[in-house]
């Protein structure tokens, strides 16, 4: 196991008609041996170009990325010390799955007793030992990418490297495989980087969190810290469903500000005080209720419990209250928390 560390990094392409593209710009974040992070941001923002910039298959155009102790920045992938999961599968169709999981080791000459002895185990750790001998094409979505995930931990790396391994799964296993990928990070400890756009993911798996947005961190802390106090208005809108509810110009708020509040955190105000919202939509679903409206001449979205008394209707309007320790505030210009 080893901590991995990002001195400001920066990834460049040239493009077609030899302009400069930026896709990281001077990244610095460290990681601590033995824990578990996840890069979530949507789609462009860079976060699998960090995560191959560590597996050497993507070249640093500026900048140091450290394993451990040492500088990585031109070591082949082999050299490393790192073991990465694809959103593809990518198993042999006729190898078993034992053999699957062996084949990088059989490459690397080890003995056939140490072979089996960590494909076993591997294979205890993720409930696959009864599978060993079929073939890819005889298991399911959820079975093989734990065969993936085996085929990784047989390497004892330094650094678990995943790239969205979870995105091919329907919902029921996506859940299923993330409470796997939680056991096998308690039970082996080895330092993982975790690459999503699904903040479920990030939220549920990480014990921190790095939240990228056009090749630059927002904000790198435990899911508690980005959710309960994000440092942008991009993380507050990006983490948390249904976003944070930003304002400006209503009671409260102060000229040249947004106002944020989540929307668990306004309460209906029985006194008729508060802000007025007029209902144009409601979801329920199932322990909660959204209601959908504006106020102020904004968007606003509230959040009751399915048991809350209150049952308003399309063109019914409500009064609310913000919790008052519940409020954020960021600068209206650059969107960064005040």
């Amino acid at each position: 196991m080893a901590s991995l560390q990002f001195e400001h990094v920066v990834k460049r392409y040239q493009t077609a008609r030899h302009q400069t593209y930026t896709a990281i710009h001077g990244l610095s974040a460290a990681i601590a041996d033995g824990e578990f992070v996840v890069i979530v941001g949507p789609s462009g923002c860079g976060k699998s170009t960090l995560l191959r910039m560590v597996a050497g298959l993507e070249t640093i155009s500026a900048g140091t990325i450290r394993i451990g102790e040492r500088v990585v920045n031109t070591l082949e992938p082999a050299q490393r010390d790192i073991a990465m999961v694809f959103q593809n599968y990518a198993l042999y169709p006729h190898m078993s799955v034992f053999d699957n999981m062996a084949y990088g080791l059989k490459l690397r000459g080890l003995p056939k007793d140490e072979i089996r002895r960590r494909v076993e185990q591997a294979a205890r750790i993720l409930e696959l030992g009864h599978l060993l001998e079929r073939k890819p094409c005889q298991l399911s979505g959820g079975q093989r990418q734990r065969v993936a995930m085996g085929r990784a931990i047989v390497r004892q790396p330094q650094v678990f490297l995943f790239d969205e391994p979870l995105s091919n799964l329907d919902a029921k296993l996506r859940v299923q495989t993330r409470l796997e990928i939680q056991k096998l990070h308690r039970e082996l400890g080895i330092t993982s980087l975790f690459v999503t756009h699904d903040q479920v993911e990030a939220m549920t798996l990480a014990q921190r969190v790095m939240v990228m947005n056009g090749g630059r961190m927002e904000q790198f802390g435990t899911p508690e810290e980005v959710y309960h106090r994000p440092a942008t208005t991009f993380v507050a809108t990006f983490i948390g469903s249904p976003a944070m509810n930003l304002l400006r110009d209503v009671p409260g708020s102060t000229s040249g500000q947004l106002l944020g509040i989540r929307p668990e955190h306004l309460l209906l105000a029985d006194d008729g005080g508060g802000w007025p919202v007029a209902v144009d939509a409601l979801e329920l679903l199932g322990a909660e209720r959204l209601i959908h409206g504006r106020t102020h001449g904004q968007p606003i979205t509230v959040r009751l419990a399915e048991s809350h008394p209150c049952h308003p209707r399309v063109g019914d309007t409500i009064h609310v209250r913000p919790m008052p320790d519940r409020v954020h505030a960021y600068d209206a210009a650059t969107g960064q928390r005040v």
